[in-house]
């Protein structure tokens, strides 16, 4: 059985009180603009977002929204404390995976409200695959996506490339080689913001699906040691990309947002980046340094996968679904908070795939369609899609939260060079036969 709420602390009478919450609480009276709450790290602060919600409420004049940006640790924290005390946001966005089902005792069933709206037959409307994340252990379903997104990607500005008379690596040696080359020019290598554990948990996949995907997920399922040879040599790859200087010195205080990514997307003063298919958006982004970036007379970035274990096969992304959002089962305002909801997954997820590049579609009735993106960015996005229909290795984020915190640990560990790969994957194991699943 699944672990929940590992780190919310319930009473019994809130938990009572949560279950006693009507299907639909009493909305505002009639002329009276009901106000819902939302809460999440994505969509972010960009100014679309703002357009996003004038574009609803001009819909729904009898709704006002009151959203609340927070960065995705803060989001969850605040989520913790305001769910306990019965004072959380109507909307709020989830992960799938540990999050998903940390938050599930507040989180509303939304499979009476979809097959209402959408018939039985709803689940035809959606990606498989993004269902297959948010269906609860019950059947039902708590939330529903915006999009998808796709980790495991590099990032190459090709005019640092061509100045120095470079390919585009396609395995480890190479890049060793290439990162090697800007060193000694004085340019950076392949930048990582490993401050961040999520970008370290993405890559580390990365490496550990290159050599065998089946067994990295049968190992975070509990099925296959972490002490096995092929996760032994995932650990090592890492530990390498820091030994062998392909990540750029300090990494591991550095951030991704937007530490690394304003190096990349805004300044242009890097040649290399680590990132998932959600930074597409960079070409859509109205500030004028990622324009003169991405959409220049002589901009170029190309976006590509690594062999890294050099068995002549590139590695596979992993899947995700970047942001769902559920309502709280406590909202007094269900009935408007569910009309928002439904919104922000068809109408809103379309505002912010095909007009901003976001994420990619998770349901199937939406056309991808994006507008003014430059040829070079077209290309990418081509890629992005071909390598999501054909080059999938498993899920991205991990439903087990105190075994990816081990994890998370580990290579950390693993970077500074404090503990063996041999080391690391026993540490892991142990937590691995203690995790609950």
């Amino acid at each position: 059985m699944k672990k929940r709420a590992i780190s919310i602390l319930l009473t019994g009478a809130m938990l009572a009180s949560a279950a006693a919450v009507p299907v639909l609480a009493e909305e505002a009276e009639s002329g009276e603009q009901t106000v819902v709450r939302v809460q999440s790290w994505n969509p972010g602060e960009d100014a679309y977002r703002y357009e996003m919600i004038e574009m609803f409420e001009a819909e729904h004049p009898d709704i006002k929204i009151e959203y609340t940006y927070m960065p995705y640790t803060d989001h969850v924290e605040k989520l913790k404390v305001d769910l306990s005390a019965g004072d959380a946001a109507d909307v709020f966005g989830v992960q799938t995976g540990a999050m998903y089902q940390e938050f599930r005792d507040f989180e509303e069933d939304l499979t009476p409200y979809l097959t209402e709206k959408y018939g039985e037959d709803w689940k035809s409307n959606y990606n498989d695959y993004a269902m297959s994340l948010l269906q609860g252990e019950d059947g039902n379903y708590y939330a529903v996506p915006l999009g998808l997104s796709y980790a495991g990607y590099c990032w190459a500005n090709m005019k640092y490339f061509n100045q120095y008379d470079l390919k585009v690596p396609t395995n480890y040696e190479e890049l060793k080689a290439v990162c090697q080359t800007f060193r000694d020019n004085g340019e950076y290598p392949l930048v990582i913001g490993a401050k961040d554990s999520w970008i370290n948990i993405d890559t580390w996949i990365n490496i550990a699906a290159d050599i065998n995907p089946e067994k990295v997920y049968s190992a975070i399922e509990g099925e296959t040691p972490f002490t096995d040879e092929d996760l032994v040599q995932s650990f090592a790859i890492w530990q390498n990309c820091f030994k062998d200087g392909i990540f750029q010195d300090g990494a591991l205080g550095v951030g991704m947002y937007t530490d690394s990514t304003d190096m990349y997307q805004k300044e242009g003063s890097v040649p290399m980046i680590l990132n998932g298919s959600w930074a597409l958006g960079a070409y859509m982004d109205g500030d004028e340094r990622s324009q003169a970036v991405y959409n220049g007379e002589d901009s170029d970035h190309e976006m590509f996968l690594i062999d890294w274990n050099g068995d002549g096969k590139i590695a596979p992304v992993a899947e995700a679904i970047d942001v769902s959002f559920a309502m709280n089962n406590q909202s007094e305002v269900k009935e408007a908070a569910w009309t928002f909801l439904d919104w922000m997954q068809s109408k809103g997820a379309d505002f912010l795939i095909n007009g901003h590049l976001q994420y990619m579609p998770a349901r199937n009735d939406m056309e991808l369609n994006v507008e003014g993106l430059n040829e070079d960015g077209m290309a990418n996005l081509n890629y992005a899609v071909e390598q999501g229909k054909t080059n999938v290795g498993g899920y991205r984020e991990m439903a087990y939260a105190e075994l990816k915190e081990v994890i998370i640990n580990e290579l950390t560990e693993l970077a500074l060079e404090n503990v063996t790969p041999e080391e690391a994957a026993e540490i892991i194991e142990a937590a691995s036969q203690a995790q609950e699943r």
